[in-house]
């Protein structure tokens, strides 16, 4: 009886674990329903729940649909389903989930001693130099253990402070630790190319962020063990890659982005061309209708339609790349240009103050070397350099206004932020009318529309619609509508 109530207590709180992972997922951007929870329940059932990374790889396989979401997957799953949780660096890292007990206090660094600290960042160094990870796994909780709380508070409880990641490297030194790795790994560096020298100073920055990734894995961990795991998951655990706005992109997380467009490309193509293959959404067929109806008496229980003709959209893009919307420019058209077979073509042209056509620089294979020609070479500054919408439609309807047709389809990138100039919206209502559609893609919230020198509202007017595209995941979602 003991043991049945054991294992009932055990399968609720992991019940609960996951439920709460799964809130945080959604949160962060990641979309698992409730039918992939219970998914995860039964799959829960028939492996060993002794084996961490076994309950780790079954829970992103269930509820994960592309390889951006994983990081974001791995920070949460150690914070809700987090290794034992103890006070000294002997911890089982694959041990059941435990809660903290009171212990004795745990020093900062002032109090370890210099030669204690030196010995300790001595044997991490000469652990990543062999590269074993395990070990270097152990040092960083060690790290944490050793650096991460403030002076005079207890290492366990819900009320003896918290851990902090700068005191950590602070005792570290990341910078200094590279430094050695370089010094120690490269014996003679005057006998070496110099891409052999690249490639060894890229493994050694590899390993070391490889540690710094563990240690703000056990920050995180400490903290919700002595916290709500979700108020740290808010706080701390970034968003899905797919989910970052496009407006506020690191270089590294834009360097990501990169690697991961033609993927995505061409999911999107698979996912569009079976589409078309196998639409059933023609006009309603009347006469075959009626014909198949006369065996029931008249009543159209089956419906029948004509072969929907797929085509393949005309696309014209006019893009803003000022400053403050280029990176969510580069993006759309590295993204669009990647599909192009699923267009009957795609031109484009980029505009600040004024209008300049650049499909020319998409003739070759390089999408990303020809958005970074783009940058330089466009002549799309006339005056002062600053966004005018009005002088862009209008230059475009004067000049190419002409080659718009009933198949093309116009979709301009942009805030709609005039700087206070003419808007020029009679020239969209121009295009409006001769294009089969006209779309406006906004990367700033629906709620920064219409406000300051926004007109957001006056060019929404004349077109399909003006879509909130943010992040990655709303831009394929958009790109797929339209091809």
């Amino acid at each position: 009886m003991a043991e049945a109530a054991n294992d009932t207590v055990l399968g609720t709180a992991i019940l609960e674990r996951l439920t709460a992972l799964a809130a945080a997922m959604r949160r962060a951007g990641i979309p698992v329903t409730q039918a992939e929870t219970l998914d995860a329940v039964r799959a829960l059932d028939v492996i060993d729940l002794g084996d961490r990374q076994q309950v780790r790889e079954t829970l992103a396989a269930v509820s994960l649909t592309s390889g951006a979401q994983r990081p974001t997957f791995d920070a949460l799953f150690d914070l809700f389903l987090p290794p034992r949780v103890g006070t000294g660096p002997g911890d089982d890292p694959d041990g059941a989930a435990a809660p903290d007990t009171p212990g004795t206090a745990v020093p900062g660094e002032g109090e370890q001693g210099d030669d204690a600290a030196e010995a300790f960042v001595e044997e991490l160094l000469q652990r990543l130099l062999e590269g074993d990870d395990e070990e270097v796994r152990r040092l960083a909780r060690e790290a944490v253990d050793r650096f991460g709380r403030l002076p005079g508070t207890a290492a366990g409880g819900r009320d003896g402070g918290g851990y902090f990641r700068y005191r950590v490297l602070r005792a570290v030194d990341p910078s200094h630790i590279l430094e050695e790795l370089l010094r120690r790994g490269v014996e003679d560096p005057d006998t070496l190319t110099p891409l052999q020298l690249r490639l060894a100073r890229d493994e050694m920055e590899a390993r070391l962020h490889a540690l710094l990734q563990e240690i703000d894995a056990e920050v995180r961990r400490r903290a919700a063990a002595d916290r709500d795991p979700q108020a740290i998951a808010r706080s701390t655990v970034p968003a899905a890659l797919e989910e970052l706005d496009l407006l506020h992109l690191t270089g590294e997380q834009q360097a990501e982005l990169k690697r991961r467009i033609r993927p995505l490309a061409r999911r999107l193509a698979a996912r569009t061309a079976v589409r078309r293959r196998r639409g059933n959404d023609g006009p309603l067929d009347v006469r075959r209708t009626v014909r198949r109806a006369m065996s029931t008496g008249g009543v159209p229980f089956e419906p029948a339609f004509r072969p929907r003709r797929p085509h393949r959209p005309e696309l014209f893009l006019l893009c803003d790349v000022s400053g403050s919307v280029a990176t969510f420019a580069r993006f759309t058209l590295l993204l669009v240009h990647a599909m192009q077979e699923e267009f009957a073509g795609v031109r484009s042209f980029a505009f600040v103050d004024a209008l300049d056509e650049v499909s020319h620089l998409f003739d070759g294979e390089d999408v990303e070397a020809a958005v970074a020609r783009l940058m330089q070479e466009a002549r799309v500054v006339w005056a002062d350099g600053h966004s005018d919408y009005g002088r862009a439609l209008s230059t475009f309807v004067e000049q190419h206004g002409h080659e718009v047709t009933a198949r093309s389809t116009v979709v301009v990138l942009g805030d709609a932020r005039t700087n206070y100039r003419h808007p020029a919206a009679q020239s969209l209502e121009r295009l409006q009318r001769r294009a089969r559609r006209v779309w406006w893609l906004n990367p700033e919230p629906r709620s920064a529309w219409d406000t300051g020198d926004s007109v957001a509202s006056s060019y929404a007017c004349y077109v399909e619609e003006m879509v909130e595209v943010r992040n990655v995941r709303q831009l394929a979602a958009f790109v797929e509508r339209v091809a």
